[in-house]
């Protein structure tokens, strides 16, 4: 039905104009927080462009977009150990999706979640195996910590990281 009073449809332009788009990175925050015996918020890995004290209890790192990262919360009480929980993430770069996950902001895109002092244990064991190859945690492929975290959820044997698969990473980073 055209009408000449008939508003025109939408451009791309008029969505998003310039001025809504992000003028700079947005940067991944990170809480962490530490309390002798009941909670232990940290960064098993990462690389924060800076930390802010908040006081002696808490902290925030700052991750800069496309960082990965391993934050692992411990939680305890009166009776042992109430949590575990270990997340691989990888902060957003701009107009990424991101996923909402407490304690970081504005969000982050998670490759790899462990749950219980088991699965924890396991990641933790391939994080080690990963700095035995001599490579940092934080450089490994992001397809390797999805893989990780499929594995987990199938129960099935964790995969090593090797020095040719690092190497393969690089190469397809570099032909990007």
């Amino acid at each position: 039905m055209n009408t000449p009073n008939a508003r025109p449809a939408f451009t791309s332009e008029q969505r998003w104009p310039r001025t809504a788009l992000p003028t700079r990175p947005i940067r991944m925050k990170v809480s962490l927080a530490f309390v002798e015996h009941r909670v232990n918020v940290y960064l098993r890995f990462g690389r924060p462009v800076r930390e802010i004290v908040l006081d002696r209890w808490r902290r925030i790192a700052v991750l800069a977009p496309g960082t990965i990262c391993c934050r692992i919360k411990w939680i305890g009480n009166d009776y042992g150990t109430a949590l575990w929980q270990l997340l691989v993430l990888q902060a957003p770069m701009p107009l990424d999706d991101m996923q909402r996950v407490a304690g970081v902001s504005p969000g982050a895109s998670i490759l790899l979640r462990a749950d219980g002092e088991p699965q924890v244990k396991a990641v933790l064991e391939s994080v080690d195996s990963i700095e035995a190859v001599g490579v940092e945690p934080c450089d490994a492929a992001p397809a390797y910590w999805r893989t990780v975290g499929n594995r987990l959820a199938a129960r099935q044997p964790l995969p090593m990281y090797t020095a040719e698969r690092h190497a393969a990473h690089l190469v397809r980073g570099a032909l990007r």
